[in-house]
């Protein structure tokens, strides 16, 4: 039997309709596990989220930590090399203080004294090692003389400077003893009296005993020193000797003795630089700034 055909038309309307909720709710249903599924997922996540963040957190925490305890110990290590480097220091300070006073202890401290009516030298007195002029160097080569040991260099090197630039300086007179200068200071009694006492020093109180004073002369000049001052050599000594570490002992002016440009006494370099910079002579200082260069005396 045949259907109507509007009997068909609702029935494939209905079918229609049964394979479209059918998809419907297969869509629906597939929707609603794939939801569900997903919110599981984003949980799961969040989850793993919130692990990692406190994660993290702590590394940051015990980062932060770290940075703390290394500034720490790098701040503990500052102090100790802080300490070292002051220990140090202290002991560099204490072994040149030593190193200072065993040099000091090895140093003739006369050297640098004022003599010339300020300090006396007893008849005993004559410095720890003199040696020989060399012949070629003294006016008179039938007359040794001798020199401190630790001033020969310098006196050496300052007359072959001088050669160089055409000066003949020839040594007339050097270290006398104690009683050398006392036949010297009766000589000059007996010629000028009590004049003697202008330029001529008393027995202990002159720089000659010292070893380190020297009186210059030249072949032109020879024994008549009144003529030394306007000499070449007088010249080239006012200008050269102080690089040499020997000073003018009794310049134009001064209350000891009257002028002697011929009569040159070593300080040491540093000192003889001092002088001539500040244009003073050694007497004008007092003996306490004078005694700091005794140390350096022959460096």
């Amino acid at each position: 039997m045949e259907l109507p055909p509007v009997s068909i038309k609702r029935t494939l309307i209905i079918a229609v309709g049964i394979v479209v909720f059918a998809g419907v709710l297969g869509f629906f249903v597939y929707g609603r596990y794939r939801y569900l599924e997903l919110r599981e997922i984003n949980s799961a996540l969040e989850t793993r989220a919130q692990i990692l963040e406190r994660t993290i957190v702590s590394t940051r925490n015990n980062l932060a930590a770290v940075k703390k305890e290394n500034a720490d110990l790098i701040e503990a290590l500052q102090s100790e090399q802080n300490k070292n480097a002051a220990f140090e220091s202290r002991i560099r300070e204490i072994a040149g203080t030593v190193g200072i006073l065993q040099k000091l202890s090895k140093t003739d401290p006369e050297l640098l004294k004022k003599y010339s009516k300020v300090y006396f030298l007893n008849e005993n007195y004559a410095p720890a090692q003199l040696t020989a002029i060399d012949s070629a160097n003294l006016y008179d080569k039938t007359k040794p003389q001798q020199i401190h040991a630790g001033v020969w260099p310098y006196l050496q090197s300052m007359i072959a400077a001088a050669a160089r630039d055409g000066i003949t300086l020839q040594i007339i007179s050097a270290f006398r003893s104690f009683y050398e200068q006392a036949s010297v200071k009766y000589g000059y009694k007996m010629t000028y009296g009590f004049g003697a006492n202008q330029f001529s020093a008393d027995q202990g109180y002159s720089e000659h005993q010292l070893g380190t004073a020297v009186d210059f002369t030249t072949p032109e000049t020879k024994e008549v020193f009144s003529k030394f001052e306007s000499s070449t050599a007088y010249k080239w000594l006012t200008e050269n000797a102080y690089k040499f570490g020997f000073v003018l002992s009794y310049p134009k002016n001064n209350s000891y003795y009257r002028f002697e440009p011929w009569h040159w006494r070593f300080v040491s370099t540093a000192l003889a630089a001092k002088l001539r910079e500040e244009n003073k002579y050694f007497y004008e200082l007092t003996q306490r700034e004078i005694d700091a260069y005794l140390i350096t005396i022959f460096d």
